[in-house]
């Protein structure tokens, strides 16, 4: 039997979250705000990423300590060179059930093809707005919408499972939310609404640019109806839901309002190896160092294991235990390691 690796609070380790890379060709307010990731900001050398092999032999060691589910972010993951060549060497290990990756499509229409034969089972794509001039405004770098729906419909096409993430932010996109209900319901994708959360320290986040999940799905309840749907396993991020009397799905992840905290089984590996047990976490331990120094398996899974072990995580519920304001320790930035 696989071993279950447990937390201080009691939560299994299961799924591992790899960022391949920092850089990201857009520059959305929310994550990467040019002002501050512009030209001359210090994206990692090559030197200091980890290589395919050596993220390979640490997927291997999370496996046998319980992960089952990959997840390949960024940054922007299709900016890393020769990225179905990881996803081989990952569908190879022993112990990885699933191979999923998170891209704000850009690229994805070109690397579909080769991913879905490299083994990834599917894709999430984050779309924030269908409203050209919106969209454009927020990556900041000119991309159309045609150009990451041209993605979504390859992606598809070659038979990789799709989602498409939307961070709705008070004033800004807000008046999408009913359009993309609409037309992802037609298309038959599935779509999740993504509270508006304060990742990093360069976002500028306020509570009160948050739209909670309850208006949205209200705001859709009204036009749509909605009924709710069992999660699919123990710590799924997303309140699911269906259009009433359909198969088809719909999202939404509370992650300000109604936080998972207690159930959340995620661990994150940054670009340069370094192990980090929460999305807001301060710090991480460095794996790269040892890994490149000749730590064996075994010290090395000793080592992951007692991170784990220690883990006691609770970000968002002490978030909102001080009435709603965001905590002033300084966050790795969410393009470190990936949503």
């Amino acid at each position: 039997m696989k071993k279950q690796t447990i937390d201080s609070l009691r939560r299994p380790l299961r799924d591992l979250r790899v960022s391949v890379t920092d850089r990201c060709n857009f520059r959305c307010r929310y994550c990467m705000p040019a002002e501050i990731f512009g030209p001359g900001f210090p994206f990692l050398p090559q030197s200091h990423l980890l290589r395919f092999e050596e993220i390979t032999r640490l997927v291997s060691i999370f496996t046998s300590l319980g992960v089952e589910k990959i997840r390949i972010t960024g940054g922007e993951p299709l900016l890393r060179k020769d990225l179905p060549q990881l996803i081989a060497m990952l569908k190879a290990v022993e112990g990885v059930r699933e191979i999923a990756m998170t891209t704000n499509g850009s690229l994805l229409a070109e690397h579909a093809a080769a991913l879905k034969e490299a083994g990834l089972n599917r894709v999430t794509v984050s779309l924030d707005s269908l409203d050209d001039a919106r969209f454009q405004q927020i990556n900041a770098r000119g991309y159309s919408v045609a150009t990451i729906l041209k993605g979504i419909d390859k992606a598809h096409e070659v038979g990789l499972g799709v989602k498409i993430n939307m961070v709705v932010q008070k004033g800004v996109n807000d008046q999408d939310i009913l359009p993309m209900a609409r037309f992802f319901r037609e298309k038959g994708h599935i779509l999740r609404f993504i509270e508006y959360m304060d990742v990093g320290n360069s976002n500028g986040w306020r509570l009160d640019q948050v739209v909670p999940s309850r208006t949205i799905m209200q705001l859709i309840d009204a036009e749509m109806p909605l009924e709710p749907v069992e999660p699919n396993y123990f710590g799924e991020v997303a309140s699911r839901y269906r259009y009433r009397g359909t198969n088809q799905e719909i999202g939404f992840i509370s992650s300000v309002t109604q936080a998972f905290c207690s159930t959340c089984t995620r661990a994150r590996l940054s670009a340069e190896g370094k192990l980090y047990t929460c999305l807001f976490a301060s710090s991480g331990v460095d794996l790269r160092g040892p890994l490149r120094d000749g730590a064996s398996d075994q010290e090395l899974r000793d080592l992951i294991e007692r991170v784990w072990n220690e883990r006691a995580d609770r970000y968002s519920e002490e978030r909102m235990q001080q009435t709603g304001k965001p905590n002033q320790r300084k966050k790795v930035e969410m393009s470190h390691i990936g949503g």
